[in-house]
């Protein structure tokens, strides 16, 4: 039996842990995908509630560059100055408003209660009255609004599709340096910013991909004869991945290692060492 208990609280438990994620990162330098498992266990969370609570943090991380210009031009104060649990309570609605499927009242009221649950009625008011201004604007508007005044094109690139900038200027060079369109560059960055989602591999010998399929949500991979791919839940859940007969690894790692397998071994190269 496990010897999580479940958290009861009277607020949303999929936004609470999501919460708890983001606090955790930004306050504990934790890892987001370690920490994930022990939160969604914590708050007895599975399913959809988990695949809830998974896509609302990582939006959150991954548009961090994007969400904080917006409240910079919502808040009446500097971020750094804001109480860094607010902040967190902050970013967690405005990607509900901007990037997910979440209809803005709702957002917007999940979030004012979850900040009174957090941190007490007078942050709450104020949460309430910023989440209601980044809700009149589109994504697509604040899209310009944040940057407005940016000369340097990279460093437009970099707060419009929330990336570092050595990342934007590392991508542009490659981009040239292979002869590549260069305007292909804002296609990489919107791409590099989709949910990756879950995908599995089932271990030759160990697991049948059948098996894996037989998973809710599971779908076949697109490359790999190994691959299936889950649009929610959690890899630990499955008892194939608890076994280690299967687990979790993207499927140009895992065409990898089959082109190493079906590579032709002679003379100096037929003895392998496997690590």
């Amino acid at each position: 039996m496990s010897s999580h208990v479940p958290v009861v609280l009277r607020v949303d438990r999929p936004r609470r842990a999501a919460y708890d994620l983001l606090h955790a990162v930004g306050a504990d330098d934790a890892y987001a995908n370690l920490t994930l498992p022990t939160i969604l266990a914590t708050y007895g969370l599975s399913g959809r509630d988990a695949a809830f609570t998974t896509e609302l943090a990582f939006t959150t991380l991954r548009w961090r560059g994007f969400i904080d210009p917006v409240l910079e031009r919502c808040v009446d104060r500097p971020l750094d100055r804001l109480d860094p649990q607010v902040h967190d309570l902050l970013r967690l609605g405005v990607a509900q408003i901007l990037f997910m499927r979440v209809p803005i009242h709702a957002a917007v009221s999940e979030s004012v209660q979850l900040t009174r649950e957090v941190r007490g009625e007078g942050a709450s008011k104020l949460v309430n009255a910023v989440l209601r201004k980044v809700g009149a604007r589109s994504l697509d508007e604040w899209g310009v609004v944040i940057v407005d005044g940016v000369v340097d094109e990279s460093a437009r690139l970099a707060r419009r599709w929330s990336h570092p900038l050595w990342v934007v200027n590392a991508l542009r060079e490659a981009l040239q340096d292979s002869g590549a369109n260069a305007d292909e560059i804002v296609e990489l960055l919107a791409i590099d910013n989709e949910s990756p989602g879950v995908t599995l591999v089932a271990r030759p010998g160990l697991c049948e991909v059948d098996e894996l399929l037989e998973v809710e949500g599971a779908q076949p991979g697109r490359w790999s004869p190994y691959a299936v791919r889950l649009d929610h839940g959690s890899p630990s859940d499955i008892p194939a991945v608890r076994r280690s007969r299967a687990g979790v690894q993207d499927e140009g790692s895992q065409l990898i290692a089959i082109a190493l397998a079906s590579a032709p071994l002679e003379g100096r190269d037929e003895h392998w060492l496997d690590l």
